[in-house]
C-alpha cells in the first residue's frame, strides 16, 4: 500500500513498532474510547473545512453532533443499516458496564452513545474508514433533519424538517 493511502492505524503501528492485535481482544469500552476520538475528529474536520470560524462557535456546533442525545438519534437511523458484525459491536458497547455517567444525558442516551462509539472504534481499528464515513454521513445528515421542540407540557417531541445544527453553520452535507 502506498504511503498516501495508509490509514492512521497503519502509520501509528509502524511509527511505534506495534504488533497487530485481534479486534476481539479489545473491551467494548476501549473501542468506545477510540471511537469517541475518531467521531470527534471527523465532526471537527467537517466543521473547520466548511470555513474558518471562532473557536467557541466551532465548539458549540461540534457539541450538537457529539452529545449523547445526538448520538442516540443517529443510532436510531443507523441500526437497521448495520451488518450483523457491526450490530454485535454496537450491542457490546451499549451493554458494557461503565463506571462513569454523562452529566447531561440519560442512562439510555449514554449507553446507546457508548455503543455508537464502540461501533466506530471497531470500524476504525479494522481499517474500515469508508464504512465509518458512510455511517457517520448518514447519521449526521439524518440528525440535521430532526428538530426537537419543547411541548407545552414540558415534553420534548421530534418533528421532521430541516434544521441547521447551529446558527448559519451546518447543512445537510457532511
Amino acid at each position: 500500500m502506498g504511503e498516501e493511502n495508509q490509514i492512521i492505524t497503519d502509520m501509528v503501528r509502524a511509527a511505534y513498532n506495534l504488533p497487530e492485535q485481534d479486534i476481539k481482544t479489545y473491551s467494548p469500552l476501549a473501542l468506545a474510547y477510540i471511537g469517541d476520538a475518531i467521531y470527534d475528529l471527523v465532526i471537527r474536520t467537517m466543521l473547520i473545512m466548511r470555513g474558518n470560524s471562532q473557536v467557541n462557535k466551532l465548539h458549540k456546533r461540534a457539541s450538537n453532533f457529539v452529545k449523547a442525545a445526538a448520538q442516540k438519534q443517529i443510532m436510531e437511523v443507523l441500526e437497521p443499516l448495520l451488518t450483523p458484525q457491526e450490530h454485535s459491536y454496537y450491542k457490546r458497547g451499549r451493554n458494557a458496564k461503565s463506571f462513569t455517567t454523562a452529566k447531561n444525558a440519560s442512562i439510555v442516551e449514554y449507553r446507546v452513545a457508548t455503543g455508537f462509539e464502540a461501533l466506530l472504534g471497531f470500524l476504525y481499528l479494522t481499517g474500515q474508514m469508508d464504512r465509518l464515513m458512510e455511517l457517520v454521513k448518514i447519521g449526521t445528515n439524518a440528525l440535521t433533519q430532526i428538530e426537537t421542540v419543547q411541548t407545552k407540557s414540558g415534553e420534548q417531541k421530534k418533528v421532521s424538517g430541516k434544521k441547521d445544527m447551529e446558527e448559519g453553520g451546518a447543512t445537510n452535507e457532511v
